[in-house]
């Protein structure tokens, strides 16, 4: 079965800008169809495919953290470019830490964080993230068990010095959160792991902004664009947004 690539994608409609950032490991495909829907609603989107992302797990794992961020940062510019003056950041997993990090940065309309991780996690953590994406990722090339098992363990023993650097990029975002002061949705499964629920209550209690909303999904995990309330969280992200003070 041959893959087809993912890559970055932009809807354009009116001047309010909404920029998607995906989760790690993943593709702008975890975002594309909220990009659809606000694009249906007049939003212009932007989503950016990070640096390593989307290809060879072997190319993930050797791709710094600080790369994705310029993937991030570069995605903010080219709608600054486009002449967007006021731009959104709505993120889930790692996209949802990016997107506190950009309100942490830069002047963002608003900032909508699904499932962002900002309690501590360990290194192995995060490399059985990669293993479970290599996992995936071989088995669409090859059957042979023999072949999966060498490419994983190869894997598995990769040094981690790009992973501990993700590490304290997730550390340094949480320690900032007091720094946001844009309106802010923060946006969580109960399905989830018990550390982004967690992380939600921490970002929800420490951001800056005075205009914060928590928001809870009993029946939906991790990626929450593509759970099982996805039309709730669709329709959640939009009101928020209309609810915004837009020049245009």
């Amino acid at each position: 079965m041959k893959m087809v690539a993912p890559e970055s994608f932009t809807y354009t409609a009116g001047r309010r800008a909404v920029l998607l950032l995906h989760g790690y490991t993943g593709s702008t495909v975890h975002v594309r169809r909220l990009g659809k829907y606000l694009y249906e609603k007049g939003y212009t989107c932007h989503a950016p495919l990070y640096a390593g992302h989307g290809d060879v797990p072997e190319l993930l794992l050797h791709t710094r953290p600080s790369a994705w961020w310029q993937s991030v940062v570069g995605g903010y510019d080219w709608l600054q470019q486009q002449g967007y003056e006021e731009i959104a950041v709505a993120g889930v997993s790692l996209g949802g830490v990016f997107t506190l990090r950009m309100g942490t940065l830069f002047p963002v309309k608003a900032v909508v964080s699904m499932s962002a991780p900002v309690q501590e996690k360990h290194t192995t953590d995060i490399l059985q993230r990669v293993l479970d994406y290599a996992r995936w990722y071989v088995s669409l090339q090859t059957k042979d068990p023999a072949i999966m098992a060498e490419r994983l363990n190869h894997l598995a023993n990769e040094p981690l010095h790009e992973l501990e650097q993700l590490r304290q990029l997730i550390s340094s975002t949480a320690s900032r959160l007091s720094r946001i002061t844009a309106p802010a949705l923060i946006m969580q499964g109960q399905q989830d792991d018990q550390l982004y629920q967690d992380s939600a209550r921490t970002i929800y209690e420490q951001i800056g902004s005075p205009h914060k909303e928590l928001k809870w999904y009993p029946n939906s995990g991790h990626i929450l664009p593509m759970d099982t309330e996805q039309t709730q969280v669709f329709a959640d992200i939009y009101h928020f947004l209309e609810q915004l003070d837009w020049k245009a």
